[in-house]
């Protein structure tokens, strides 16, 4: 453990320079000379420091990140981050996504979607030598996975005794390192504001991943608890959360060249996987992907009318699906056009030869390197099935229905003997999952979904597919279309799962209770039920010989990457951390400069009146008034919309904070550029960038347009 600690501090200052690194706070302090000529002007320290400003104002929805801007529990996050809540809230007849929403007052105030969660972080404990103590060599495979997986629950077992907390054990560097995060759970979370669509996703898909951008995205939310303030359900009786800290908001926002800092949950990056690993995702998973997604899309489409009720249901899955549809899209016409695999190669080359350039390194490393080698290549044997399942799973009956059943056998077991995600701490999860199905699936939509990615799977090789699967839909050599669709057809009009009150009933039945149900969909499940176990185990034990090899391997990147004078920092993995970098355009091709700064101007020029480029009359006409005297850019003369920054993010980061060397909130991160977003697996400081919702402009927005005043006057806004 010393060694690696020395590795991760002889690489931070080297990284800083590039602005390359999703730092762990604790790692921040080593970082302090670098930020503070950067233009930091609070003590690094108080960034390292969780239960202390400004770390303790940012929180976790679950995926998306958002923090706290007023002593009542008032959390800004994106719009896309609120999207599902505000879709939750939405009917044809009350549509909230197209027109907005905002609660004048606390009793306005809707509950989020069944299952939002506020997350703070309180506490981070390095576990790794409680876990690594236990792993003995003779521990290999799915033993290995187990005893791992065991020595997790166990550790959040003891950390969850206080109630109304949340805790995770995640591993790092491929699990080099554990650590243990504890999160006060917050139950109760209700929409507050959000903007009208032609507002908050404004350029809609087009845009999407684009600069220059004019997008509004970004909502709020209240946390509630108890009147003990304790986290408690939705009751009205709940009063809003006190936080420990808030952010205060600037008016004055940011200049070109201007220091900022980003705090928040990345989700996933993948800078650390192998050449292998590489050239396999982009020549063969996100083509696949991709093409799975805008199939999926134009599916819904089809099948469900624009403003009807269905497309209401769908649409933030839509948003889903089209978001990373580009995203991969993206990624690979940059790796086709770049040198990422041949980075990746010349660096393999080179760590290699280091390696043999010592025995003793070649001893202790050498093993590891092929062993991770000949485990991903065994991987990819099934990869196309895996992918079309993983679709097929869009069909919500189908997956609803094994969900149930496996909770029914999970639920024989001891609770700490249950799979993650079926134990007792779950089970309210689980069941906010069943009453969102409410608002986000329609049977004739889930039919067309399951419908065609059945044809994907009909279509792969036989080796492929399984023999629980083909009986059940009566699949043969020769895919019967007619029969299949009629087998289809009667499952969706006889199967009670569609039902919110029967889901609901039927968790908590015993296995031999739903195997002698007669919906469909359960039959299903318990058709396949044998057959998941199988896969379950065999992806078990892969993950258990990866967990002898991944970390042995990246214990030789972090040895070589310190020799070579490289950063080290940790893969995103959803966990609390901080990037910095400046105000910053950028070049993407010849004869092509960005500027770092959009304005209201550009809204008035790309409005149509047509989605995605329709801005609401009433922003129309204050942009027409002039009225920006509070809010105008000093060089531009008017409000900047939109920002550009050099600050390492990724997926997960969507609202976290954009901080000023005051840690004064300046701006609201809500995506990257196309031509950066290959950063998950190769950072490139000529073209990461990162887009932000300017501070200006969502005070412009709620003042002048949407009088949301009663929401400014509860934040404390800067304006000298």
């Amino acid at each position: 453990m010393k060694k690696t600690v020395l590795v991760l501090s002889v690489g931070l200052a080297l990284a800083a320079n590039a602005e390359e690194g999703m730092w762990q706070p604790h790692q921040l302090p080593e970082l302090e000379s670098v930020l503070k000529a950067k233009g930091l002007q609070i003590d690094a320290k108080a960034i390292a420091e969780l239960t202390a400003f400004p770390m303790n104002a940012v929180i976790s929805l679950g995926g998306c990140t958002a923090s706290f801007v007023s002593k009542q529990g008032l959390a800004l996050t994106n719009h896309h981050c609120a999207y599902s809540s505000i879709q939750y809230n939405s009917t044809a007849q009350n549509n909230r996504i197209e027109r907005g929403f905002l609660a004048k007052t606390q009793t306005e105030e809707l509950p989020a979607a069944p299952g939002s969660k506020i997350l703070v972080t309180e506490a981070v404990s390095n576990v790794t030598q409680q876990i690594k103590q236990e792993l003995t060599p003779q521990l290999q495979g799915k033993d290995r996975f187990d005893k791992i997986d065991q020595l997790r629950k166990e550790l959040v077992a003891e950390c969850e005794t206080a109630p109304g907390y949340r805790c995770e054990v995640y591993s790092f560097h491929g699990g080099l390192e554990y650590y243990l995060i504890k999160q006060l759970e917050i139950r109760d979370v209700r929409l507050v504001y959000a903007p009208a669509d032609g507002v908050g996703r404004f350029g809609g898909d087009i845009d999407n991943w684009m600069w220059p951008r004019h997008t509004g995205d970004y909502s709020f939310y209240r946390a509630y608890v108890g009147k003990d303030g304790k986290p408690a359900d939705y009751n009205l009786e709940n009063v809003p959360f006190v936080p420990p800290s808030s952010l205060k908001v600037s008016a004055k926002g940011v200049q070109a060249g201007d220091f900022v800092m980003v705090l928040g949950y990345p989700g996933r990056t993948n800078r650390y996987n192998t050449a292998f690993e590489v050239k396999n995702q982009f020549t063969t998973v996100l083509p696949a992907a991709k093409q799975y997604r805008e199939e999926a899309i134009a599916l819904i489409k089809q099948h469900a009318a624009e403003g009807s009720e269905a497309r209401i249901k769908y649409e933030s899955i839509l948003a889903g699906l089209a978001n990373y549809a580009k995203n991969y899209d993206g990624m690979i016409q940059t790796y086709q056009k770049g040198a990422t695999q041949q980075q990746k190669d010349e660096f393999e080359a080179v760590l290699n030869r280091w390696i043999d350039a010592d025995p003793a390194r070649k001893a202790k490393y050498k093993p590891a390197l092929l062993s991770l080698q000949q485990l991903l290549e065994a991987e990819t044997a099934t990869q196309q099935r895996d992918l079309v399942l993983n679709y097929f799973g869009y069909a919500q009956l189908f997956s609803t229905g094994r969900k149930l059943y496996r909770l029914a056998l999970e639920q024989q077991k001891p609770d700490e003997e249950r799979e993650t995600g079926y134990q007792q701490r779950d089970l309210d999860r689980f069941k906010a999952g069943l009453k969102r199905m409410s608002r986000s699936f329609d049977g004739a939509i889930d039919l067309e979904i399951a419908f065609h990615f059945l044809k994907h799977y009909a279509a792969l090789p036989k080796p492929q597919r399984l023999a629980a699967f083909d009986q059940y839909f009566g699949i043969a050599e020769a895919f019967d279309e007619a029969a299949v669709r009629t087998k289809l057809t009667q499952i969706y009009q006889t199967s009670l799962l569609g039902d919110e009150i029967e889901r609901l009933a039927l968790v908590g039945k015993t296995p031999d209770e739903l195997k002698a149900s007669t919906d469909p969909a359960i039959q299903f499940a318990v058709a396949m039920a044998e057959t998941d176990l199988a896969l379950e185990n065999e992806q078990k034990n892969q993950a258990g010989k990866l967990a002898v090899a991944r970390p042995k391997v990246m214990e030789a990147v972090i040895a070589f990457n310190k020799a070579s004078q490289k950063p080290v920092y940790a893969d995103a993995n959803g966990t609390l951390r901080v990037t910095f970098g400046e105000v910053k355009g950028y070049e993407p091709r010849d004869g092509v400069a960005y500027q770092p700064f959009t304005s209201l101007k550009g809204i008035s020029e790309k409005h149509t009146g047509q989605s995605p480029f329709n801005a609401p009359a009433p922003q129309l006409a204050a942009i027409a008034s002039g009225d920006f005297s509070a809010y105008a850019h000093p060089e531009l003369k008017t409000v900047p919309v939109n920002f550009l920054s050099t600050v390492d993010t990724t997926g997960g980061n969507s609202g976290s904070p954009t901080l000023n060397g005051k840690a004064e909130l300046v701006g609201l991160l809500f995506d990257g550029v196309i031509e950066g977003i290959i950063g998950n697996y190769a950072y490139d400081p000529a073209l990461n960038r990162s887009i932000h919702v300017d501070s200006r402009y969502l005070l412009w927005q709620m003042e002048k347009v949407d009088g949301a005043t009663n929401l400014t006057a509860e934040m404390e806004i800067v304006r000298d």
